[in-house]
Order: structure tokens, then C-alpha cells, then sequence
């Protein structure tokens, strides 16, 4: 049940995702931009070819093949139970939810339409960029509190009590 809540909730952050992405394009298409907040916040539609901050250029079938595999992954971890937690589903959500936005974008356009340009942070994102970042932060953050979680070495051994000086004589046969 909990992974088709994920998975739900998933295909819904990629569907507003892509609803987004439409009204950029239809809004701002060819590289138009609005500016929202002057000097800190702006719409500007972007081609993006490649993956974040402009590296793997016309890689989108590579991009596309490692998209496929982490939202493999997180759905095996999900279904299989391997990591829980509200944290990790979380992340889970927001990291698969986002992949498949941009995965859409990347098997039916051949680019990613990127739109949210802030001041402060200099490459131009959107929805599901910001899914996934955020996602794998949680993911990092699940991942720190489980390992400060998990009982040292030895913690969680039962100890074996030694036998008194009497139990051993009683075994001995004296």
C-alpha cells in the first residue's frame, strides 16, 4: 500500500510539474521572460539540453537511461521495505515525483524546459529540478539519522554472563 501512495503521490508532483512546464511554454516560449519580484525572482523560459548547472550537453539519452534507473531504485526500496520512514518516502516522493517530470521532458521534447530564475542562485530550474534537490537533501538527512540510529558494534550483542568461581567447581564434578 505504501508504494502506490508513493507512486501516487509521485505521478501527481510530475503531472503539476509538466502542467507548469505548459503554461511556461505557452506563456514564454521562444525565451521570453517575466520578471515576478524585480532583482530577485524571474520567469524565463530556458531550453535545457543538458542536466543541472549546464553539464552533459545533448546528453539526453544517457540523462533519460540514468533517470530510469534512480526512480527504479527508490520504487525497489519503497516495495521492498529496504529503507521506511516518513523521512525516506519523502524524499522517495519528491526524487521520483521529480525524475519523471523532467524524464517526460527529455522523451517527448528532447530538452527540459527550465523557467525558475532566481538572482542568488544562478541557473535557471523548475518544479521538478527543485522535487529532486530537495528530495535528496531529505534522503541525506534520513540517511544521517538512521546510521546515528543503528547501535555501535557490540551494542546490541548480548552479553554472556561469566560463571561464578562455585558453578564452575559444580560443573567440574568437585
Amino acid at each position: 500500500m505504501t508504494l502506490i501512495i508513493v507512486l501516487i503521490i509521485s505521478l501527481v508532483l510530475a503531472a503539476a510539474d509538466q502542467l507548469i512546464k505548459y503554461f511556461i511554454y505557452a506563456g514564454l516560449y521562444p525565451e521570453g521572460s517575466i520578471e515576478v519580484i524585480p532583482g530577485l525572482f524571474t520567469l524565463q523560459y530556458v531550453e535545457n539540453r543538458g542536466a543541472a548547472f549546464g553539464i552533459f550537453q545533448n546528453g539526453t539519452l544517457i540523462l533519460s537511461i540514468v533517470s530510469v534507473l534512480f526512480i527504479a531504485l527508490f520504487v525497489y526500496f519503497v516495495a521492498a521495505k529496504k529503507l521506511s520512514g516518513k523521512l525516506f518516502l519523502t524524499s522517495a516522493v519528491l526524487v521520483i515525483g521529480g525524475a519523471v517530470g523532467n524524464l517526460i521532458d527529455r522523451i517527448f521534447r528532447g530538452f527540459v524546459i527550465d523557467y525558475l530564475a532566481v538572482s542568488f542562485f544562478p541557473p535557471v530550474c523548475n518544479f521538478a529540478d527543485y522535487c529532486i534537490t530537495v528530495g535528496a537533501a531529505l534522503l541525506l538527512i534520513s540517511v544521517i539519522f538512521s546510521l546515528k540510529d543503528e547501535p555501535e558494534a557490540g551494542e546490541g550483542a548480548k552479553e554472556i554472563p561469566e560463571e561464578s568461581s562455585e558453578d564452575q567447581e559444580a560443573d567440574d564434578g568437585i
